[in-house]
């Protein structure tokens, strides 16, 4: 989803609308993650280089190239932290399906509702506290190559007092290119680059801080694919 700034501030005060986790899903979220941490490893050759240990609590913007469907899960297997990330709010309107991924902290967008809406919600969640995946591009990726990254993302990290973690993505789009139904096996690797703190991100104005992260997520792109090649 692309997530551009509003026109005022004043509309981007969020309601506390953090759900509280259930226990099942917490349950659910680990004995997932142990599956499929094992079927990424070895059947998409899943590898991952990181510059530093991410925070352990707190808020957390996961700002993450998009190449798949598969990306939300990389993301989750790269890190011992619960991530939320943004899911169509129709979704959850299907029975076991939408149970299963309210308890894994998904976050209901309705897209046809205004982009204020959404970052509301975000920033909620992310001043209570959640590590939320936002993928910059907009979209998935129809070449495999970074796409334009659209300024969004800085609003919400401002907003809410949040650390930023730029993280590419690469070999996804391979393993699960827009014209396949399914997924097939293949090498996939992530690079999480250092962590871009508070105070930096006070510092900065919004201009700076995209041209920093752009930087970053266009440097740990080259670096992964060099990698993954290697």
């Amino acid at each position: 989803m692309n997530l551009q700034p509003p026109e005022t501030d004043s509309e981007l005060r969020p309601k506390n609308t953090t759900a509280h986790p259930i226990w099942w899903g917490r349950l659910l979220y680990d004995l997932l993650w142990v599956l499929c941490r094992t079927l990424a490893v070895s059947v998409l050759g899943f590898r991952l280089g990181r510059a530093e240990p991410l925070p352990s609590s707190g808020g957390l913007l996961v700002l993450s190239s998009h190449q798949s469907h598969l990306d939300p899960l990389l993301l989750g297997l790269a890190t011992d932290r619960r991530l939320s990330s943004l899911a169509r709010s129709s979704l959850f309107k299907f029975g076991p399906f939408g149970r299963v991924i309210t308890a894994l902290d998904a976050i209901p967008i309705n897209r046809e509702a205004s982009t204020v809406q959404a970052m509301k919600m975000v920033i909620s969640r992310l001043r209570n506290g959640a590590a939320v995946i936002v993928f910059p591009e907009g979209t998935r990726t129809a070449n495999g190559q970074l796409g334009e990254i659209k300024s969004g993302f800085a609003l919400l990290a401002k907003r809410s007092r949040v650390p930023i973690v730029p993280v590419a993505i690469v070999g996804a789009y391979e393993c699960w290119p827009r014209s396949r139904l399914l997924p097939r096996p293949g090498r996939i690797r992530l690079e999480f680059g250092p962590v871009i703190t508070t105070a930096e991100i006070a510092a900065l104005g919004e201009r700076e801080l995209v041209k920093r992260c752009v930087d970053s997520l266009q440097t740990l792109d080259q670096r992964a694919r060099r990698l993954r090649s290697g």
